[in-house]
């Protein structure tokens, strides 16, 4: 991880530790954005809640590493002394009764929030969620968001660039363990990384400013245009997409 990723990391660990930072697994998502600002997204597949891993603040020091190497580096060299590949231990340790109360008082919150169809536990600490909403881009929209229950860390993020374009960034559906840089995807789970499966479809009779879908937008019947990710471990580069929409007052 470069030093900009690295302190990008320790920005975010507390935030880590502190909440439910979910994190995509098997899923199939959809986003329909027409020209007038309407638009409809779908999530309909799994999550999962990784155990909190220990903060770099509490990390044995090791003399031998830069005073800046230190959290990630001390870690990896305690998992190559013990034998162990990373996330091992908490694939082995079961859900304890905590664990099943805590995911499940989570599944119980989210489900009391609009676009939620159903919101189920399934088990290896793991949600299944059928989510879909519908609206007006006249406003800026992330998921999964759920202030009591401390999702705060989107999958998707749609903002609005001046009066008439609107970006599109999946940061959640990408793994930030196989990119140079570490910023543009979100910090994943040693563990969980692997078990990205999905696909992400965006449709739309907007103008295409720009996007980073490398076959770029095929053509659909009705003369819009669709643009599809498949969401894999080796995915580096979040979604992004930039569309020209109607203008704003």
């Amino acid at each position: 991880m470069t030093y900009p990723g690295r302190w990008l990391a320790l920005l975010m660990a507390p935030l880590m530790l502190s909440s439910c930072l979910l994190q995509p697994t098997k899923f199939v998502s959809t986003l329909d954005i027409r020209a007038d600002r309407s638009f409809t997204f779908s999530y309909v597949g799994e999550v999962v809640l990784p155990r909190a891993e220990q903060s770099p603040a509490d990390m044995p020091p090791d003399e031998g590493l830069e005073q800046e190497d230190k959290p990630e580096d001390a870690r990896l060299l305690s998992i190559a002394a013990n034998g162990e590949q990373p996330g091992a231990a908490e694939a082995k340790e079961p859900d304890s009764a905590q664990d099943r109360a805590q995911i499940e008082q989570l599944a119980k919150a989210l489900a009391s929030e609009y676009g939620y169809r159903s919101v189920r536990y399934v088990g290896n600490r793991k949600l299944a969620i059928d989510y879909r909403i519908s609206g007006r881009l006249d406003h800026a929209f992330v998921f999964p968001f759920h202030p009591d229950g401390q999702v705060f860390i989107p999958f998707l993020a749609i903002e609005l660039r001046g009066k008439d374009r609107v970006r599109v960034k999946a940061p959640g559906f990408a793994n930030e363990e196989t990119s140079s840089e570490g910023l543009g995807a979100l910090p994943t789970s040693a563990n969980h990384a692997s078990e990205l499966d999905g696909t992400f479809t965006l449709t739309t009779n907007a103008e295409i400013v720009s996007q980073n879908q490398e076959d770029g937008a095929s053509s659909r019947p009705d003369g819009s245009k669709s643009l599809s990710w498949t969401i894999t471990p080796m995915t580096r580069d979040a979604p992004m997409a930039v569309l020209r929409v109607s203008s704003l007052p």
